[in-house]
């Protein structure tokens, strides 16, 4: 199992099978796992009000909610309802989102750092009609953002970062972030766990094709030592040859990003994120035999 013991999980609110996703996250609360994060997909934050609502002690969040898709008075009401009916284990995690997010609910954004700075404000300042609101994570990627993190939240949280480049973000936080241990510093890691290592990476890497084309991951990625897959991708999306981005995302790169392989390899993964500094892995689970419920399942297995 590892010194850092049971990761946490990342659980989506799939149409059609919501209850049994109730139902997984108690279960999960009893096999151990440190938390509980849902996606927006789904309705993340919905997901955490039954959470809250169906758990005894297990930490659970978002990771993320759009900041643009509700009014903040809005969203804090319900977030201080959740933190409430829970008992303090509930953690808001809020980020900007990306383009075609935008561009499919009509929104027009502005300049990330001051948005997320006004709408933590807003937030904030709605507390007096709501009650105390939870802990709050920003989603980021890059210094500035991890900056902001440590200025005005309570944690900060990466999605597919690169565990190589890992002590670099974590340098732009402040220090009495970095020294505090109830400052939350995530990472959602996809993974895939089968010992037909190629299977496994094929999965990982079908799961990362939409985001290598956001010009912001490739941005970070670019920072994060990987110059060469990310100019060769942008290179096959200028050509019309999307169906080659799948061949352009290395093995150096995927290894770094992602999660994949034997039950050993990904055990050793996991602690090895851990060892680079985050203090709450995230491990958003894919597999090679079938649905979330299947790799959840495996999740579970792997510490059996």
């Amino acid at each position: 199992m590892g010194m850092t013991g049971k990761p946490a999980i990342s659980l989506a609110a799939v149409p059609g099978r919501r209850k049994a996703t109730v139902e997984m996250a108690q279960r999960l609360e009893r096999e151990g796992f440190s938390g509980i994060y849902c996606p927006s997909l789904g309705d993340g934050l919905g997901l955490c009000e039954a959470v809250a609502l169906s758990t005894r002690e297990i930490p659970f969040g978002t990771s993320i909610a759009n900041i643009y898709a509700r009014h903040p008075s809005d969203f804090a009401h319900t977030a201080a309802l959740i933190h409430e009916l829970s008992g303090g284990r509930f953690r808001f995690g809020i980020g900007v989102s990306h383009g075609p997010t935008h561009a499919r609910l009509g929104v027009t954004a502005g300049k990330p750092l001051e948005d997320m700075r006004r709408f933590v404000g807003e937030l904030r300042a709605a507390a007096r009609q709501t009650g105390e609101l939870p802990p709050l994570t920003l989603a980021t990627l890059r210094r500035q953002m991890v900056a902001l993190a440590g200025e005005i939240a309570e944690g900060a949280v990466w999605a597919n970062a690169a565990r190589s480049h890992m002590a670099a973000s974590l340098a732009h936080l402040p220090a009495a972030a970095r020294a505090n241990p109830k400052f939350f510093i995530g990472n959602m890691v996809p993974t895939c766990i089968d010992t037909d290592r190629t299977a496994a990476a094929a999965v990982s890497r079908k799961t990362l094709t939409g985001y290598v084309k956001l010009p912001n991951y490739q941005n970070y990625w670019i920072e994060a030592g990987f110059e060469e897959e990310m100019q060769a991708i942008r290179k096959a999306i200028a050509a019309g040859e999307e169906a080659r981005i799948p061949a352009l995302m290395s093995d150096r790169w995927l290894s770094q990003v992602t999660l994949y392989g034997s039950p050993s390899a990904v055990r050793d993964g996991i602690d090895a994120w851990y060892a680079a500094g985050v203090n709450a892995l995230i491990v958003v689970p894919s597999s090679t035999h079938g649905n979330q419920m299947v790799a959840l399942q495996e999740l579970i297995d792997l510490y059996r």
